[in-house]
C-alpha cells in the first residue's frame, strides 16, 4: 500500500458540484487522518472562455472569480476562515440552492461565520485578489489540468518516479455521494496508490443514462440556484452568463 501523505493542494472553484461533493469527503479523510488540506483555486469560467467572450477579471463582478477572490482575502488572515468560507458557500449552492454568488448573499455568508462582510468589497478593491487566484489557477494549466477537483500532492521521491522537487498532480476523484468513515479511507488509499505509478494517466467510469438522472437529482439545489448556463465540452463543464 502507498504511504499516505500528510498534506494535499485541494484546487476548487466554488461555482463546480463535483468540487463540492469532492471536497466533503476530502474533509472526512482529513478529520480521521489528520490530513492538511491547503485549499487554491481554479477557474472554470476562465479555462472554458470562448474568445469572443471577456475574461473573468476583465468584469466588474464576475460569480466564481469574485468569489474566489473573497476567498484569497480570508486565507490570507487564516486558511480556516477559507476552509469554513468553502464550506458554507459550497454548501449555499450545492445544497440549499442559494446564490452566494450574488455579492449581497456572499456578505450575508461572512456575517454568519462572525467575518466582516465589508471582506466583499475589499477583496475586489484589491488587485491582488486577482493575481493570487491567477496563480493558482495557472499552476493547474501548467501542469495540464483542465477542471476541478484537481490535487497536488507533494513530490514522493525517485522510489516512486518522481523527481526531486516535483510534486504529482491528479485531476478528481469525480463523484457524488461522497463516502464516509472506513470507506473514506479505503478511496483515500486508492487515490495515494496512484502516486507510485506517475505515468497512469486515465482510469474512467463511462456514465449511463440512470447515472446521469442520478447526477442530476443530487445537484437539483445548484440547477435551480445558478444564473450561467452549463455548457458540457468532452471532460469539463464550462459556464457562461445567462
Amino acid at each position: 500500500m502507498a504511504a499516505r501523505p500528510t498534506t494535499v493542494d485541494f484546487h476548487f472553484d466554488v461555482m463546480c458540484p463535483f468540487a463540492y461533493q469532492t471536497s466533503l469527503w476530502m474533509r472526512e479523510v482529513r478529520d480521521h487522518v489528520g490530513l492538511t488540506v491547503n485549499w487554491r483555486f481554479f477557474s472554470l469560467e476562465e479555462i472554458n472562455r470562448q474568445e469572443s467572450k471577456k475574461h473573468p477579471w476583465e468584469r466588474e463582478w464576475s460569480y466564481g472569480w469574485s468569489m474566489m477572490r473573497i476567498g484569497a482575502l480570508l486565507r490570507r488572515m487564516d486558511m480556516d476562515h477559507l476552509d469554513r468560507w468553502y464550506a458554507v458557500t459550497g454548501k449555499a449552492l450545492h445544497e440549499d440552492g442559494h446564490k452566494p454568488h450574488e455579492p449581497a448573499v456572499a456578505r450575508h455568508l461572512l456575517a454568519e461565520l462572525g467575518l466582516d462582510p465589508d471582506l466583499v468589497e475589499a477583496s475586489i478593491a484589491d488587485p491582488t485578489t486577482h493575481d493570487e487566484v491567477r496563480t493558482e489557477h495557472d499552476k493547474v494549466v501548467a501542469a495540464g489540468g483542465f477542471g476541478v477537483p484537481t490535487l497536488f500532492f507533494p513530490a514522493a521521491g525517485e522510489a516512486a518516479g518522481a523527481g526531486a522537487g516535483d510534486e504529482q498532480c491528479l485531476f478528481g476523484p469525480v463523484l457524488i455521494d461522497p463516502p464516509r468513515g472506513e470507506a473514506a479511507l479505503r478511496l483515500w488509499d486508492a487515490v495515494c496508490g496512484w502516486l507510485e505509478f506517475p505515468h497512469l494517466y486515465e482510469l474512467q467510469r463511462p456514465k449511463t443514462a440512470r447515472d446521469q438522472r442520478l447526477i442530476t437529482d443530487t445537484f437539483r439545489p445548484y440547477l435551480e440556484a445558478r444564473d450561467w448556463v452549463s455548457i458540457n465540452r468532452g471532460k469539463v463543464v464550462s459556464f457562461e452568463k445567462r
